[in-house]
């Protein structure tokens, strides 16, 4: 199993409604779960912290810097593949809602906001809906999730 890092910018945004809290996802353009919308974050490289591999994750996915100290832990969630082991992944979660720059498209991700409460999560991996709500809300969420390689969950 190795470690991964996911981060969630959140932003308030005036409307002519009013106030709206907004979440950034990405569409992902390469690698596991190509197509699905995510969080910008990857792998941890040999001897990263995951909140380091969050600054730099976010730096290439999205084009922005974020300050180490403003990535406040969500969750740590294992992600065993029952018929892919090689696949398993532990993820460090984190949550964001300062950084500098305007998040852009790259070769990895093409980000854009979603109110937190319409979050599309027919576009994104089963288990979002399961804690990404409970974790925007201010809960740590610790669990594990299992999937088979086509994308299902267990």
């Amino acid at each position: 199993m190795y470690d991964v890092c996911v981060v969630y910018l959140v932003r308030e945004r005036r409307t002519w409604q009013g106030r709206r809290t907004e979440v950034l996802l990405g569409e992902k353009l390469t690698g596991l779960g190509v197509g699905k919308l995510v969080g910008a974050g990857g792998k941890l490289e040999p001897g990263e912290d995951p909140r380091a591999a969050a600054v730099r994750e976010v730096a290439e996915e999205l084009g922005v810097t974020v300050n180490p100290a403003d990535l406040h832990p969500i969750s740590q969630i294992a992600y065993p593949f029952v018929d892919k082991s090689d696949w398993s992944q532990r993820s460090f979660g984190f949550v964001t809602r300062a950084w500098t720059g305007t998040p852009v498209a790259t070769a990895e991700l093409a980000p854009r906001w979603f109110p937190v409460d319409r979050i599309p999560f027919d576009r994104m991996w089963a288990d979002a809906r399961l804690w990404l709500p409970r974790a925007l809300s201010g809960e740590f969420v610790e669990a594990t999730y299992s999937f088979r390689a086509d994308g299902t969950m267990v």
